[in-house]
């Protein structure tokens, strides 16, 4: 009965009207080991990606770019089938914004792995795992039953390679002293992305941590004016974002202090000039916001951001200085009345 489930599964991933059958909803968990099985039954159009029939592939919509690479950090969308397209057992396809999982870590499922390394950023795919490659022998109950056949469809949404990052970050700071500097760039730039990820996801706090990682990364002392160069360039774009991250948990004293960092290597740079005027208009420092503003737009007269934030802090001074006048009045009225 297994085999006849599992070719009915193999033609359901090719493409053939799926039976009905059982299906139950849960997280996708690994099985014990077990051995492998006997190569199956091939449908036409399945790529057999494992050698033994155990990982089959279909592809759906093909992506763009180089495969996911080992190591990886993925964000994917996936539905487990029993045997039923319209009652998945697991699924995330509900969730608005799915969080980055590491290879080899997070994901817990060998045939899942083997059919992302095969993937590229925003390919759809279905694939078909024998027990071997899914849940085991012992199968998940009540969830999955034994020996169980599995199809799965996945989109690959976006993908960091976060492998030599990961790595950097398990050394000594010793060890991590003797990294090549084009390394350490790589790793901070890493960083940066994974900070970039978590702020279009609004996990600002966790975007924060990420920046401030890669920050730390580039605190090494150069060599020579060209090493002085690269580091600087990589810190500028960090600093950017540590101000930017602090403007939306609105900590505007620290989003200044790091564009100031930033226009220490930059002094004309128009994105840290607006981000130090955000952050004194946010303290009520008009003056300064306004000597910040006025400078970015010297460097960028025609953008729309930079002449709304002058409105803004125009209208904002203008308010600030009605009601130091009333405030100024009832001071006087109350001297008179007092006298």
């Amino acid at each position: 009965r297994g085999a006849r489930r599992g070719e009915a599964l193999r033609a359901m991933a090719a493409g053939a009207e799926p039976r009905a059958g059982p299906a139950g909803r849960g997280p996708p968990v690994s099985g014990p080991p077990v051995s492998p099985p006997a190569a199956p039954v091939r449908a036409r159009g399945l790529q057999d990606l494992s050698g033994d029939g155990g990982v089959c592939k279909v592809e759906l919509r093909p992506g763009r770019g180089q495969p996911v690479p080992p190591g990886a950090s993925v964000a994917v969308k996936y539905s487990g089938y029993l045997g039923r397209w319209d009652e998945p057992f697991c699924t995330n396809c509900h969730s608005k914004s799915p969080g980055l999982m590491k290879l080899g870590k997070d994901i817990t499922l060998s045939g899942l792995e083997i059919g992302l390394l095969t993937m590229k950023m925003g390919e759809v795919a279905r694939f078909v795992f024998t027990p071997h490659y899914a849940y085991g022998r012992q199968g998940c109950p009540p969830l999955i039953p034994p020996n169980a056949t599995v199809v799965f469809e996945v989109e690959v949404l976006d993908f960091l390679d976060s492998a030599e990052s990961d790595a950097f970050f398990e050394l000594t700071p010793e060890q991590q002293d003797t990294f090549p500097l084009q390394k350490v760039l790589k790793v901070a730039d890493t960083e940066r992305k994974f900070g970039n990820y978590l702020y279009h996801k609004q996990h600002f706090e966790d975007a924060k941590d990420r920046y401030k990682r890669a920050f730390s990364v580039l605190r090494r002392s150069p060599c020579s004016e060209a090493e002085r160069c690269q580091i600087d360039a990589s810190k500028l774009l960090v600093l950017l974002n540590l101000s930017l991250i602090y403007l939306k948990l609105e900590r505007p004293t620290q989003a200044l202090a790091y564009g100031e960092k930033a226009l220490e290597i930059d002094h004309r740079n128009a994105k840290a000039l607006f981000r130090c005027g955000q952050a004194c208009l946010c303290m009520t420092e008009y003056e300064k916001a306004r000597d910040f503003l006025v400078r970015a737009q010297r460097v960028q007269p025609f953008n729309h951001d930079i002449s709304n934030e002058l409105k803004k802090l125009a209208s904002c001074y203008k308010d600030y200085v009605e009601k130091e006048k009333e405030m100024c009045c009832r001071m006087f009225a109350s001297l008179n009345s007092s006298s």
